[in-house]
């Protein structure tokens, strides 16, 4: 299902995260199984090296010069956006950025750019997925 993306891009950031949350979720839970992991033991600890505000920030890092300008704009505005919450452990900044990242992956699936949401997840954690297939996590 997609959005015009006159609507898409009406959505605040973190409607957008929202929505990303799920994404970036599905697509970490097919890249393990692409990789092999079938056990979901192994799949909720490995899960902790995508999911949380510290590894989506550092994707956010991963993907600094890689965006577009349009891409670009919405990781911002998802990082802008009015937080009321964050959760403990986790730095403001990162929580910021991860927000920032769910919002862009959100967008990207709204507006019917999953293979381009795949991309960017692909290469935001690529070392991540490189550990796992050579199985050094």
């Amino acid at each position: 299902m997609t959005f015009d993306e006159k609507t898409v891009k009406q959505y605040n950031g973190t409607t957008l995260a929202y929505i990303g949350d799920a994404v970036t979720e599905i697509f970490m839970r097919t890249s393990l199984l692409l990789l092999g992991v079938t056990d979901t033991a192994r799949s909720n600890g490995l899960a902790l090296r995508f999911v949380t505000a510290h590894a989506q920030s550092d994707a956010v890092k991963a993907l600094e010069g890689r965006l577009t300008e349009e891409e670009a704009d919405v990781l911002r505005r998802g990082r802008n956006a009015k937080l009321t919450h964050r959760p403990k452990n986790q730095t403001q900044s990162d929580y910021r950025r991860a927000t920032g990242f769910e919002a862009l992956m959100g967008y990207l699936y709204l507006s019917g750019k999953a293979d381009r949401a795949r991309e960017l997840f692909d290469l935001a954690y690529a070392d991540i997925l490189e550990g796992i297939k050579n199985k050094s996590f």
